[in-house]
């Protein structure tokens, strides 16, 4: 084991060295905290397609080995576009067919989820959060929940942003993600995130027109439908403000929660 690695929030992560020579990265989870089993069922999953590969998992330890990667697509410095078009092509080879779930939570269970996470924070929050936001969210949840199905659901990262997007070394145009969350669920589900980042550029023009064009990107470079990915990443942006608040980051949570609002009020007008 060699140098401990800034960055991460729920695991001591460190460069590591294998009897061979193989350079790897060794990530251990903190009890209470990180649960690596899942995370180790997608790289064993995955088998090195759009993820990192897994060399060993130790369920004892709560520790992986995984393949040495390079810099994050967030040190790169790319323009957004750049690193949408990135990040869906690393998704192209990371969205894996699944004959079921595989202990995975499903894209149904994960509406679910965000919206019971949405209904406590607003009320955590005190209403920091408009009520026609927030049910606006919630009534996606409940189509999202209802749309999932089994034929169209793969296996997803769940997470997918620019810290957890790789290089892969030699490979200048090639990419890896980490840090997999790990769902059963339809493809729109993993482009939620994509929409929900880098509010600032949207606040700057037409909010809501800005944000339709990246929601009509991400369809376009991926093939899926428009309505679901809107969807989701109104739900994920609408849960994230509230997190991002409840822990103290007001100024995220709150410009996150102003593209929603903005988008909102286009939609009523």
């Amino acid at each position: 084991v060699g140098e401990v690695l800034d960055g991460a929030s729920e695991s001591l992560v460190a460069k590591a060295r294998l009897g061979d020579g193989t350079e790897a990265i060794l990530k251990v989870g903190l009890p209470g905290s990180a649960d690596l089993a899942q995370e180790s069922r997608v790289y064993e999953v995955a088998n090195g397609r759009g993820y990192a590969r897994l060399f060993e998992y130790d369920a004892g330890r709560n520790a992986i080995l995984l393949e040495c990667l390079g810099d994050t697509l967030a040190q790169m410095d790319y323009p957004v576009d750049t690193q949408i078009r990135v990040m869906c092509a690393t998704l192209a080879t990371a969205w894996l067919p699944l004959e079921d779930p595989a202990g995975l939570m499903t894209g149904a269970e994960k509406a679910q989820w965000l919206a019971d996470f949405i209904k406590a924070r607003w009320h955590i929050l005190n209403g920091s959060c408009p009520a026609a936001v927030r049910d606006r969210a919630l009534q996606f949840c409940a189509q999202r929940r209802a749309a999932h199905t089994r034929q169209h659901a793969v296996l997803v990262h769940g997470d997918v942003h620019s810290l957890n997007t790789l290089q892969v070394p030699g490979g200048a145009d090639h990419f890896k993600f980490v840090d997999p969350d790990g769902l059963f669920a339809e493809r729109a589900c993993d482009l939620a995130t994509l929409m929900r980042d880098w509010s600032t550029p949207l606040l700057i023009g037409n909010t809501a027109y800005l944000l339709r064009a990246r929601c009509d990107l991400l369809a376009e470079l991926c093939g899926v439908d428009v309505q679901a990915i809107w969807q989701w990443g109104f739900a994920e942006r609408v849960s994230t403000s509230l997190m991002l608040m409840e822990i103290g980051l007001h100024k995220e949570g709150e410009e996150m929660l102003r593209v929603a609002e903005a988008v909102l009020m286009e939609e009523v007008a």
